[in-house]
């Protein structure tokens, strides 16, 4: 998670500078020296994230709509319609007959489009009974229809009122508090219009109103109603010349808006869903290259690219078709840094919070080592032969820097003098050296044996160098400090160790940890420290410093328990898989399938239900595509589109009963598979020529 703050507080490269980190552990020594710190000149100190767990967020980059649950936009918060990252308006208020209505339901109807119903009692002598509805449906690209509903045996006419506002404020700046008041407003045609130094915004209606007050923004039409009758009036929010927003990522997943998902547990279907609802939302398109779309990390902080997140979100949803994989590499493509230097072929990135026991890390180095992941297993997934050579050079240029980065040690430090190695980078680092020398090898490129030496070089150096051992069987550290030290505090992040990646034939390339540490992997993943009951902690239970709602600090992140269930039911580990899969299946429900990026890690208790963090995005990139990611787990598919196959290793426990799913996409084709209650597998529908491996 990433939250908005000054630009000052990046380098030219986009990390972000920090200030030296704690000691990594109590009574250990200092961690290696963070960036040296830059004075920040804000002499006040930041407002306060406005909370944006309860709010209703229609998304439809590069558009979005944020609201309460009583419907009425009063300008407070973050509440407003938003576009291009400025709120376009903050006030929407309606009155039907001089009164507020009262509102009784608000619920989301899509991942752009959210409900608001109210009721109005005329009368203080017809008993409790309203006689009209008030029906508004907003939608993320700046249209709200209102509909007055009449429940009376007589005909009404009813004054409707509807006061409207804006600042024109950035994003940033609502989030900081800092919005100023409003604008004055003018009459515009069938509507209002609001201008500033930067911005310009028109709301029309349909029909015009009958009258338009400009000094208190107020349209206002007289309604007739006759008994059991509706009348309906359409805002039209845009700034200013401005067309209807078109979402960037409208009938992109053609072939994954079709995927469906059917079996005996009745919450997979929604969870699906709703994650590639939400996934298409948060596409954005290259503004220079607009044919090339990437998922922006979430709603409402970060609509925009962030490159690790976009990454393992277009890796995780490959089943749903490969183009947001293409897009996503082609972006980050052309941000790779060149030229001399040992951050050439680097993707670059800010640094983010690690937790309560590790300085910041760079996301960058964690982009640069999923780019040539991403594309391996996008071509395994059936990306076209052409796209594949078109990318090559770019994948070629992150193992490069692998190479050049690691020299003749083992391990993967951080790029700092002094640098500590993270467990959780070692993994990212062997799986790309991996699978990119695969991939490298079927191109004919150079250097695959080089990549080869290495991984086995760290396999080896890390079970000997970077366990932990103690009574309880020992675990993997949190990271090594450069003099050979441990970091031994078990967090989340162990989960990646298990996610080795997708070779040839369907089978995953080998991992960091021998058999013996895998189980005692999967069992301290399946332990009650880990497992909260909704899902993996970032943080073991019972670390120094465990918050559960510390983001890396013990809360539970969407994307590391969808990893943790992956790589637990591919290594055979189903028990664990099975517990943290029920878990977060149980909090997709919780937050009506839509699952934010990170809640609290909280014990779950009886008849209880997940605490979410007032802080997280939701939607979230990450999130979404971990929805469909832990459905395909279950079913195990393995596809290798080069060599024409694909391998089915479903989980034998049959954990959620029966299970199929549908209009997947396996070779640029739809792949539809079924897992039977005795948890075997059958293809239903599949590319021609693709055969079933073993």
């Amino acid at each position: 998670m990433s939250l908005p703050v000054p630009s000052s507080v990046f380098d030219r490269e986009g990390h972000r500078r920090a200030a030296p980190a704690p000691a990594p552990f109590p009574g250990g020594p200092a961690p290696a020296p963070a960036l040296t710190p830059v004075p920040a000149p804000v002499t006040r100190r930041p407002a306060e994230l406005p909370p944006a767990h309860s709010l209703l967020i229609c998304v439809a980059l590069p558009a979005f709509a944020i609201s309460t649950d009583q419907g009425q936009l009063t300008g407070r918060g973050l509440e407003g319609f938003y576009r291009a990252g400025r709120r376009t308006l903050s006030r929407c208020q309606v009155r039907v007959a001089g009164r507020e209505p009262v509102a009784v339901q608000a619920r989301m109807l899509s991942a752009d489009s959210a409900r608001f119903v109210a009721t109005l009692r005329l009368s203080t002598d017809g008993g409790p009974d309203p006689e009209v509805v008030v029906e508004r449906v907003r939608h993320a690209d700046g249209t709200e229809r209102i509909t007055l509903h009449s429940a009376s045996g007589r005909p009404l006419r009813l004054p409707l009122e509807v006061s409207l506002g804006t600042d024109l404020a950035e994003v940033g700046v609502v989030a900081s508090g800092r919005a100023g008041p409003e604008l004055p407003a003018s009459v515009h045609d069938s509507g209002m219009r609001w201008s500033s130094d930067t911005a310009h915004c028109v709301v029309t209606a349909a029909p015009a109103p009958a009258d338009a007050l400009a000094s208190a923004g107020l349209l206002r039409w007289e309604v007739d109603l006759p008994p059991g009758g509706s009348r309906s009036v359409e805002l039209r929010v845009r700034p200013d010349g401005a067309g209807p927003v078109r979402a960037a990522g409208h009938g992109v997943l053609r072939s994954g808006s079709g995927v469906k998902v059917v079996g005996d547990d009745p919450r997979v279907q929604p969870l699906l869903a709703r994650s590639v609802e939400d996934l298409q939302a948060l596409l954005l398109r290259d503004p220079h290259h607009p044919t090339d779309l990437y998922p922006a990390a979430g709603a409402p902080w970060r609509c925009g690219l962030a490159p690790a997140e976009a990454l393992a979100a277009a890796r995780m949803a490959l089943p749903l078709g490969t183009r947001i994989a293409t897009g996503t590499l082609r972006t980050l493509a052309r941000s790779q840094l060149a030229g001399p230097g040992p951050r050439s072929g680097m993707i670059p990135g800010p640094l983010r919070d690690a937790g309560p026991h590790l300085p910041p890390g760079c996301t960058g180095t964690e982009a640069t080592l999923l780019f040539p992941v991403l594309l391996a297993e996008a071509w395994r997934w059936g990306l076209p032969a052409q796209e594949v050579e078109e990318l090559l050079p770019a994948a070629e240029r992150c193992l490069r820097w692998l190479r050049t980065s690691v020299g003749d040690g083992a391990f993967l430090s951080d790029a700092r003098p002094g640098g500590l190695a993270r467990g959780e980078i070692q993994a990212h680092a062997h799986r790309a050296a991996i699978l990119g020398a695969d991939l490298l090898d079927a191109h004919g490129r150079e250097d695959p044996a080089g990549l080869r030496q290495w991984a086995a070089r760290l396999r080896s150096a890390f079970q000997e160098e970077f366990w932990v051992a103690d009574r309880a069987g020992g675990r993997p550290a949190a990271a090594r400090l450069a003099d050979g030290r441990l970091v031994p505090h078990l967090t989340g992040g162990a989960a990646h160790l298990l996610d080795t990646g997708l070779l040839g034939s369907g089978t995953f390339a080998p991992g960091l940890l021998d058999k013996i540490r895998t189980e005692q992997l999967a069992r301290l993943l399946g332990g009650p420290a880990m497992d909260s009951g909704w899902g993996l902690r970032s943080l073991g239970a019972k670390e120094a410093a465990y918050n559960p709602f510390g983001h890396r600090g013990g809360a539970v992140r969407v994307q590391e328990t969808a990893v943790a269930v992956a790589g637990l039911a591919a290594a055979g580990y189903e028990k664990e898989a099975d517990s943290l899969l029920r878990g977060l299946l149980s909090a997709a429900e919780s937050f009506g399938h839509r699952l934010p990026e990170m809640y609290a890690g909280e014990q779950r208790t009886e008849g209880g239900a997940p605490l979410p963090h007032p802080a997280a995005c939701r939607p979230a990139a990450t999130a979404a595509a971990a929805g469909v990611h832990v459905l395909v787990a279950l079913a195990g598919v393995r596809p290798d589109a080069p060599a024409r196959s694909v391998k089915l290793s479903p989980l034998r426990s049959a954990p959620l009963g029966e299970l199929g799913l549908s209009a997947l996409s396996v070779a640029g084709a739809p792949f539809s598979v079924r897992v039977s209650r005795l948890g075997l597998a059958m293809v239903e529908e599949a590319a021609d020529g693709l055969q079933l491996g073993v």
